[in-house]
């Protein structure tokens, strides 16, 4: 499954049933709720990555990869809108946007 499989899923789960999808009972729980999962599951890769299991890395990173689209699809965000913001910052290096911030 692609990012763009993964995030049209989830944008298809906004308004469901929140009894036929953990997705939608994500959505149901509000936009707080949906970033504090994302954050659970960053901090379990991050720990995943320190301790260096490469597999449950790859459980975690996909945890993570999912609930962030969730987090952002809870406040209208796609995975076109950060796909356009990388581009915008690909037009410079890392040390020269980080400098513009």
């Amino acid at each position: 499954m692609s990012l763009y499989d993964l995030d049209k899923t989830i944008q298809s789960r906004k308004g469901a049933d929140p009894e036929s999808s953990w997705t939608a009972k994500l959505f149901s729980k509000g936009p707080e709720k949906c970033a504090e999962k994302f954050g659970e599951e960053a901090v379990e890769a991050i720990i995943e990555a320190v301790k260096g299991d490469r597999e449950k890395l790859i459980g975690e990173a996909a945890d993570s990869l999912y609930h962030l689209l969730v987090m952002c699809a809870a406040r209208d965000v796609t995975l076109s809108d950060i796909e356009a913001e990388l581009d915008k910052r690909t037009s410079q290096s890392g040390i020269a946007e980080k400098a513009s911030r």
